[in-house]
């Protein structure tokens, strides 16, 4: 599917989508528990392979409106009939890796041509050092990865620098082991903030986890053994990785623009309203109410650590083409390891469109001003394709391939643009 966009002035309110780290986490925290209703979720394709998955190791879940009624394993998932296929969705992938393990018998699971280059050697290894037995079919630490377990749990060591999926998966699975567990952190902890959104709602799991940091800042987390889940109700807040679209599209193309269901929570992405306050956006975030007013503003260029961020990387490339000055986008490598190379692939289309762009091994170092419509590609990426649609609604005349990938994580984004008067026609 293309879609052409045009430019536009937009105005009016959305309500910022449900946020699809929180389901995905959500709805395994429920399918592990006894009975559950999970209020709000994103129902997009990727939690939707969360939810096929999950049912796969025995969990009864259906749809009931604007709710998941979740009928779980109490700890106890079981070996699954076939193959788990978890489409385009990396966190299903390494969720059910450290889930299944703790299956008697044998998990195969895969995925898209994009999930079957992407990286989980330091999760394999772990769960290896845990007492599972995990291979990948060509040994090379990419899907198909073949999952026995039981995982029993006890010491290992993880690098830090690849995903913090890796790190999540095993703060959900490990509570269900017989034997404590430690994991230490090798170096740094990268997109640190979705760890943190993990803790927090295996807490409200009855789930307890202590993240110990040492005087050299080295992170480990130690999880008691034989516990259980006591999810019984959980509401899924608004998404701010989403929302950033919405804001950046407010504060380039904006005659007055109002995000609603943004309350402040562990979210990371929440940084980019100060991010945009930073660059001279005329926003205000009422966190009470949970709304964000923002309004057309020029902008200027700001250096932005994104090693927590790492979702931000294309909207902040097309808010740095469109301010003055030079942005800097930094501590970017890990975010190579996407759905597809985001450095590069913003890189490639953005300089389609006359952008000054340079990419670098960590960064990306952009130079505002020039931006015009052109012909790009969204590269099977939801995030790719969304960014440039903000960058086609300030400029007009842009054209977006693959822009049919928005359904892996928000299926009513040009439908929300078209409805804030966002000229936009898909084809």
């Amino acid at each position: 599917m293309k879609a052409k966009v045009n430019s536009s002035v937009l105005k009016g309110e959305a309500l910022a989508p449900p946020s699809k780290s929180y389901t995905h986490r959500a709805v395994v925290m429920a399918s592990l528990a006894g009975r559950t209703i999970v209020k709000r979720p994103l129902l997009s394709a990727d939690t939707v392979a969360t939810i096929q998955a999950c049912r796969a190791l025995g969990a009864v879940i259906r749809e009931e409106g604007d709710r998941l009624i979740v009928e779980g394993v109490n700890g106890k998932p079981v070996t699954p009939d076939n193959v788990i296929d978890v489409a385009n969705s990396g966190t299903t992938l390494r969720f059910m890796m450290a889930v299944s393990a703790l299956c008697e018998g044998t998990t195969v699971l895969t995925g898209d041509d994009s999930i079957r280059t992407r990286p989980n050697t330091p999760l394999i290894d772990v769960l290896n050092q845990l007492g599972a037995s995990v291979t990948s079919t060509r040994d090379n630490g990419i899907a198909p990865i073949v999952v026995k377990g039981p995982l029993e749990g006890g010491e290992a060591v993880m690098d830090g620098s690849i995903s913090s999926q890796f790190f999540s998966a095993l703060l959900t699975a490990c509570p269900l082991c017989q034997t404590l567990t430690v994991v230490k952190v090798d170096g740094e902890l990268k997109s640190r903030p979705y760890v943190e959104i993990t803790i927090e709602m295996l807490e409200s799991a009855g789930i307890a986890i202590e993240l110990v940091e040492d005087d050299n800042g080295h992170l480990s987390f130690i999880i008691p053994p034989n516990q259980s889940y006591k999810l019984t109700e959980y509401t899924v807040p608004g998404d701010f990785s989403s929302a950033s679209y919405l804001l950046a599209a407010g504060a380039l193309a904006g005659g007055g623009l109002t995000v609603r269901g943004l309350y402040p929570n562990k979210q990371g992405d929440a940084a980019i309203i100060p991010i945009l306050q930073n660059m001279g956006a005329d926003l205000e975030w009422d966190r009470e109410r949970g709304e964000v007013k923002v309004n057309k503003s020029k902008l200027t260029g700001v250096t932005v650590d994104v090693s927590m961020t790492p979702d931000l990387v294309p909207t902040l490339a097309v808010l740095g083409a469109l301010s003055v000055g030079e942005t800097v986008i930094e501590n970017a490598g890990h975010v190579r390891y996407k759905e597809t190379d985001r450095l590069h692939a913003m890189t490639v289309e953005l300089t389609k469109m006359g952008v000054d762009i340079r990419e670098e091994p960590d960064q990306l170092v952009i130079r505002g001003g020039g931006l015009h419509g052109a012909k790009v590609s969204g590269w099977h990426d939801h995030r790719i394709v969304m960014a440039l649609t903000v960058a086609g609604l300030v400029v007009g005349d842009t054209v977006i391939d693959t822009a049919e990938s928005v359904k892996i994580s928000y299926p009513g984004f040009f439908e929300t643009m078209k409805t804030l008067s966002g000229d936009i026609t898909l084809e």
